[in-house]
């Protein structure tokens, strides 16, 4: 298993909006997300900053590197851009967060 964990910030006013997007979250992208050897993903909020922080669960022979190119991809991307802090042409702006501490 390969764990992989990052933050992103909503802006402010959209947080219903986000959960609402991902409660309906399209089937094509789930099929993309597992068929790049995602098996457990998890996004949590912090209130008080909009901080979003994600937790990916990787297979071993995981190919997340070529989502960023993926038509279904970047559609989703175009989708959430007016509710959080993207990059040029609508990636969410990503901090990678450093594991610190790990039970099993």
């Amino acid at each position: 298993m390969i764990g992989r964990a990052f933050r992103m910030k909503l802006k402010p006013g959209t947080v219903e909006e986000y959960k609402r997007r991902h409660d309906e979250i399209w089937p094509e992208l789930v099929d993309l997300l597992k068929n790049s050897g995602i098996y457990d993903y998890s996004i949590f909020l912090d209130e008080e900053t909009l901080h979003l922080f994600a937790v990916l669960k990787l297979w071993p022979d995981q190919n997340i590197a070529a989502l960023p190119e993926h038509p279904v991809m970047r559609r989703w991307w175009d989708h959430m851009a007016d509710l959080m802090e993207v990059e040029p042409g609508n990636r969410p702006r990503e901090w990678p967060l450093v594991q610190m501490f790990h039970l099993a």
